[in-house]
């Protein structure tokens, strides 16, 4: 019995990713922005905005109070450093950078290390919010838990999923481009024009059809009848994950998106999926707006069935 496991290419890109992520957003980011500035502007803040006890306690177990409580004057020195005190605290991007919450204002803080005037006059404000969680939190530690090892680990339990979510969405995209690809392979003898989003040909009948990307669902095919008026002939789902347990998810996911397509007018809808070993017969059940399942893997087979039947169905509804 053989066993064999993917290569891990992602792993790989992970230790990439945190390695950058330690010198921008992490304890490492932090200590060096701090070396670079007035420790007694540091300390005055601190004193002004955290309650004394609390940075003795942090003081006995040998930390500065800037390790779990932040500070104007080190968000405006490296604005990015917001990303530290987020991941430090337990919240996600997606959690965090809201209208609910009041911090979507500065997601370009650490998105993008620039601080408007808007968000200087403002830092004090989301200071003290950050700082009331980080009190709750510290309250809820045990001592032999306040460390800066801890406090490191506790920054990576957030990032962990981060990373996994920044990898799947890119792997998505991926596979996204490839069923592009082997869309503009069969139609682009009839191609007027195109670029890295959108296809565009005219069909037997003389009218124009457009092939692009879409936000929900991935890949969409129209015809023009008049000037913006369409015709919706395909949605196309593409779910990249190459999970196979989890594949009951991303059917129900393409599913979603085609009961949306359906009501919009679309045609046919279509599902491709990275997953080889999948039960059809279960995808039909789970997915039965879907008209068409197909495989990323015998797509980019020329030689195959499915990558046959693909291609006469794109033939025939583009009318070409």
């Amino acid at each position: 019995m053989a066993i064999v496991f993917d290569l891990p290419s992602t792993q790989i890109g992970f230790a990439a990713a945190l390695q950058e992520m330690r010198d921008m957003y992490l304890q490492d980011a932090l200590s060096a922005v701090v070396a670079s500035m007035e420790i007694d502007r540091i300390d005055a803040e601190l004193h002004a905005c955290v309650d004394n006890r609390l940075l003795q306690i942090l003081a006995a177990q040998g930390m500065r109070g800037e390790q779990l409580f932040a500070v104007p004057c080190i968000l405006e020195n490296d604005p990015r450093l917001l990303g530290y005190y987020r991941l430090l605290l337990g919240y996600s991007q997606k959690g965090f950078y809201t209208a609910a919450t009041g911090a979507g204002m500065f997601k370009s803080l650490e998105e993008r290390g620039a601080l408007s005037r808007k968000q200087r006059e403002a830092l004090p404000a989301l200071c003290a919010a950050l700082n009331k969680s980080a009190a709750y939190m510290m309250e809820h530690l045990e001592r032999r838990m306040i460390s800066p090892a801890f406090f490191d680990q506790l920054t990576l339990l957030t990032l962990g999923p981060q990373l996994r979510g920044g990898a799947n969405v890119q792997k998505g995209s991926s596979a996204i481009s490839k069923v592009f690809d082997v869309v503009y392979q069969i139609v682009r003898a009839s191609v007027t024009d195109s670029d890295s989003r959108r296809i565009v040909l005219k069909n037997n009948s003389g009218r124009t059809i457009y092939i692009q990307f879409a936000a929900d669902p991935d890949i969409v095919i129209r015809e023009e009848m008049a000037p913006d008026i369409y015709r919706n002939l395909v949605a196309i789902e593409v779910k990249g994950g190459q999970d196979y347990s989890n594949i009951h998810n991303r059917v129900g996911e393409a599913e979603k998106s085609h009961q949306k397509a359906k009501k919009a007018g679309y045609i046919e809808c279509w599902t491709v999926v990275n997953v080889d070993r999948m039960d059809m017969a279960m995808a039909h059940r789970e997915s039965p707006t879907t008209n068409k399942f197909y495989r990323i893997s015998k797509l980019l087979d020329g030689t195959s069935g499915e990558y046959r039947d693909f291609s006469l169905q794109i033939l025939s509804i583009a009318g070409i």
